[in-house]
C-alpha cells in the first residue's frame, strides 16, 4: 500500500480538498469537511477489457415504449416511457407533479404492468387519501421508507416495471437528507438499479427559487429525460428540457379539475375559448412553444400617459422584443406613440419568446391605437424586421396547419404580406 495525503469531503457537495477549510468553496457550507479514509492508496489492478459490441448488432426493438395512459405525457416523452430510462419531473410545490405522477402510475398498474410507488414525503395514509379523490386503483404497491439501501432491497423484491420516486430529496443515503451529495448517490443508485432491472424510473426533484432542479447538476446528467411541469394561468404546462428518447422542448398542456390533470388535446381552442370578437387591440398569432404550434390571443391596449416617460408594460412577452415592435411602429408607419402608455399581453398564462409572434403583436398595437378592430377570422404569423418588413419564421407549414385546425380563414404571413404596413392594409380592410 502506497501512502497519500489524507484527503478532507464536504458532507454537503462532496468536494474534495488535501486539507480542512472552515468554509466549502463550492457550496458555502461552513464546519461540512470531514476526514476521508486513512491516506493509505491500494497499487493499482489490471482490469479486464470491456467487451466490444458493433452498433448493428444491437436490436432496437428489445427496448419496446410502452404508454403511460395519458397522451400529453406521451407527446412529452416521445412516444411513452422506455424500459431502464431515467427521468426527472421538477416543478413548483403544489403544482401537481405528484398528482400528475400518481395518475400515470394507476393507468400503467390498469394496463397489465407492476408499479411501485416510493412515497417518501406523505404517510401512506396521505396518498390514499389523494388516491380516493383522484379515482386510483388500490392495487397500487407503496413503499414508506427513506433510507435508500431499505427502498433499494424493496425494489428488488417487488420487480416493477415502473418506479415513482416522490421525491428524490428525501432519501437517506451518504450526509444530510436533501443535501447534494446525499441526492446525488441516490439518483446514482436508483439510476444504475433501473438500468440493471430494466425498470422506468421517475424520480420528482424539488426546483430551487430559479425554477431549476435542486442538486448537485450531475443528476441531471444522470438521467436521460428532464421535464418540467410549470403553471400557466388556469392550465399546467409540462415540457421536457432533455430527453434522449424524444424532442427536446416539447410541451403538453393540462386542466386542473376536482378529478385530477385532465390533458387538453386542442390547447388553441382552449386559449381562444374567452376571446372577445369586434374588440379593437385584439390579434391572434401562430406561436411556436417549445415543439408545439398553439394559436395565441395578443391582446394591446393604448392610453394617454399622465406621465412625461410613458410605460411600456409586456407580459408573457419579452419586453424589449416588444419595445423594438413599438419603435418599428412609430418609424415605419408614423404610429404616434410617445405620448400613450402601451400595455401589451399573452392571454392564457404562457410566456413565449417566438419571433413569429412580432406581427401579431404590430397589428394588436396598431388596432388598439388607431380604436378599429381586426377581422375575427384573420390570424398572423411573421418576424418585424426593422426595416418593417415581414421576415419568415421556423415550422411555418406546421403554424399554417394549425391555424387552418383552429379555423381561421386567412393568416397574414411572409409571402402573403412583404412589409409591415401591407398588413396592416389587409388587416383592417
Amino acid at each position: 500500500m502506497a501512502k497519500a495525503r489524507p484527503q478532507f469531503r464536504c458532507v454537503e457537495c462532496g468536494y474534495r480538498t488535501p486539507k480542512p477549510l472552515g468554509r466549502c468553496p463550492e457550496c458555502s457550507s461552513w464546519g461540512s469537511f470531514e476526514a476521508e479514509g486513512n491516506g493509505e492508496v491500494a497499487a493499482p489492478t489490471a482490469a479486464a477489457a470491456a467487451p466490444r459490441l458493433r452498433l448493428a448488432e444491437v436490436d432496437a426493438a428489445a427496448l419496446p415504449r410502452f404508454s403511460s395512459g395519458e397522451a400529453e405525457v406521451d407527446r412529452v416523452l416521445g412516444g411513452g416511457f422506455v424500459p431502464g430510462a431515467a427521468l426527472l419531473l421538477g416543478g413548483e410545490p403544489g403544482v401537481g407533479k405528484s398528482t400528475l405522477l400518481l395518475q400515470v402510475a394507476d393507468r400503467v398498474l390498469r394496463s397489465g404492468r407492476r408499479v411501485v410507488y416510493v412515497a417518501g414525503e406523505e404517510s401512506p395514509q396521505q396518498v390514499k387519501l389523494r388516491a380516493e379523490r383522484l379515482g386510483v386503483s388500490g392495487g397500487l404497491e407503496l413503499i414508506r421508507d427513506t433510507q435508500l439501501d431499505a427502498v433499494l432491497a424493496g425494489l428488488d423484491a417487488a420487480g416493477p416495471e415502473l418506479v415513482v420516486v416522490d421525491s428524490i430529496q428525501t432519501l437517506e443515503s451518504e450526509g444530510v437528507p436533501g443535501s447534494l451529495v446525499a441526492v446525488r448517490t441516490a439518483t446514482q443508485a436508483l439510476v444504475r438499479w433501473a438500468k440493471r432491472a430494466g425498470a422506468t424510473l421517475v424520480l420528482v426533484g424539488h426546483v430551487t427559487k430559479e425554477g431549476t432542479v435542486a442538486g448537485p447538476k450531475v443528476i441531471e446528467h444522470v438521467v436521460d429525460a428532464t421535464l418540467y411541469l410549470e403553471t400557466a394561468g388556469l392550465y399546467r404546462v409540462l415540457r421536457s428540457a432533455k430527453n434522449r428518447f424524444g424532442a427536446v422542448g416539447e410541451v403538453g398542456v393540462f386542466r386542473m379539475t376536482n378529478a385530477g390533470l385532465e390533458g387538453v388535446p386542442n390547447p388553441s381552442e382552449a386559449f381562444l375559448a374567452e376571446r372577445p370578437v369586434g374588440v379593437p387591440g385584439s390579434a391572434v398569432g401562430l406561436a411556436l412553444y417549445g415543439e408545439r404550434t398553439i394559436a395565441l390571443e395578443v391582446q394591446a391596449l393604448a392610453a394617454k400617459s399622465p406621465y412625461a416617460a410613458p410605460k411600456r408594460v409586456a407580459q408573457g412577452l419579452d419586453g424589449r422584443r416588444v419595445d423594438v415592435i413599438l419603435a418599428v411602429l412609430e418609424r415605419r408607419l408614423d404610429l404616434r406613440l410617445g405620448h400613450l402608455d402601451v400595455y401589451v399581453n399573452l392571454t392564457g398564462g404562457l410566456r413565449v419568446g417566438d419571433p413569429g409572434l412580432d406581427l401579431a403583436v404590430a397589428l394588436a398595437v396598431y388596432s388598439a391605437v388607431m380604436g378599429r378592430p381586426l377581422a375575427p377570422d384573420l390570424a398572423a404569423v411573421g418576424e418585424v424586421g426593422l426595416a418593417g418588413e415581414v421576415r419568415s419564421v421556423a415550422s411555418l407549414e406546421a403554424r399554417l396547419r394549425e391555424g387552418e385546425r383552429a379555423g381561421f380563414e386567412r393568416v397574414l404571413r411572409p409571402g402573403v404580406v412583404r412589409t409591415l404596413e401591407e398588413a396592416v392594409k389587409e388587416a383592417l380592410a
